[in-house]
């Protein structure tokens, strides 16, 4: 589970081995042995002792700006495998090798797509001709980039124009799904101009730190990416990685809108745009927590959602040292 801390004011250390937080004039224990991260998403304090703690339970601590981006971690400052994972990260990225890994990902992230609109499309037979159009749309793209091959350097344009093209059907399908009132003009970032965009954003930052840390864990170099290109400070590969794993936010979101659990009251106006409050990032967080912990088949056993992604950069890490 993520440990969330989104109280103003907020008060967490080391008590015996769980973490005790404080907050208002509530007090709580939580046992080290539940905790996969801590999120701190407002103004709080942390002592020594509990990030040390963290530290040494493999516990990441992430903390969170209002449309829910990481800007700092706290994270032990041991390589997680070899450095020879990282040199063939960079060998390949030019080669034939690198260009299929790196379009592989993309292909996933709309066969993702494709089949959470097909499931979409099952219970709402009236909107089955409109869904249709939709699908044929994005699994014409689908194939177009599955046709591709060459080397990144030459095809990076077109793998991000076809990406782009797919999501671009994609969320006008969901949004065609939607009730009037929280239909949406196409995705917005930072910040979002509506509410599902907002949710949706929100929802990715706490991706990103769960795709950012398990590529830590499995020896990948966060920075060196394949789609997404070197820039200084950004972390190229979980931009590249995190495209995969979007669909479980995507379907949290759009679950939430479509049982009737999202309210007005979740989100704050500011300048341009909108941002999710208190109320809204823990409704969303724990809907989040919810879909990572549901059981899913994967490569012919049962494990948990969220650990498919530790699983996945384990796996690619070792097809990139001949594992």
């Amino acid at each position: 589970m993520q440990l969330v801390i989104n109280t103003r004011g907020s008060f967490l250390k080391k008590q015996n081995n769980c973490f005790l937080v404080k907050n208002d004039d509530k007090v709580f224990e939580v046992s080290e042995k539940k905790v996969d991260s801590i999120l701190i998403t407002t103004s709080a304090t942390i002592t020594t002792d509990a990030i040390k703690f963290a530290v040494e339970s493999n516990i990441d601590i992430i903390f969170l700006d209002n449309f829910g981006d990481p800007y700092g971690r706290v994270w032990h400052s041991k390589l997680g495998s070899t450095t020879y994972i990282r040199r063939r990260q960079l060998e390949i990225s030019d080669k034939p090798e690198g260009f299929r890994l790196a379009k592989s990902w993309v292909e996933q992230k709309i066969e993702n797509q494709i089949q959470f609109l097909k499931d979409l499309k099952k219970n709402r037979p009236d909107q089955k001709d409109e869904l249709d159009d939709y699908i044929s749309g994005v699994e014409n793209l689908k194939t177009q980039l599955e046709e591709l091959e060459g080397t990144l350097d030459e095809l990076r344009g077109k793998i991000m124009g076809l990406e782009g093209m797919a999501s671009r059907h994609y969320f006008e399908a969901l949004s065609s799904l939607l009730s009037d009132k929280w239909r949406f003009n196409g995705r917005s970032r930072n910040p979002a101009k509506d509410e599902f965009n907002c949710l949706l954003n929100y929802g990715y930052g706490v991706l990103y730190s769960k795709v950012e840390k398990a590529c830590v864990i499995a020896g990948l170099d966060p920075y060196v990416g394949f789609n997404h290109t070197d820039d200084y400070n950004k972390k190229s590969l979980v931009f590249d990685l995190i495209e995969m794993y979007r669909i479980y936010i995507d379907r949290t979101v759009f679950n939430l809108f479509s049982k009737k659990q999202i309210s007005e009251s979740f989100f704050d106006m500011i300048p341009n745009g909108m941002t999710l409050n208190k109320e809204g990032k823990a409704v969303l967080i724990q809907a989040v927590n919810e879909t990572f912990d549901k059981e899913i088949s994967y490569k012919g056993r049962n494990i948990k959602i969220g650990n498919t992604i530790q699983f996945d950069c384990h796996r690619i890490a070792n097809s990139l040292i001949g594992k």
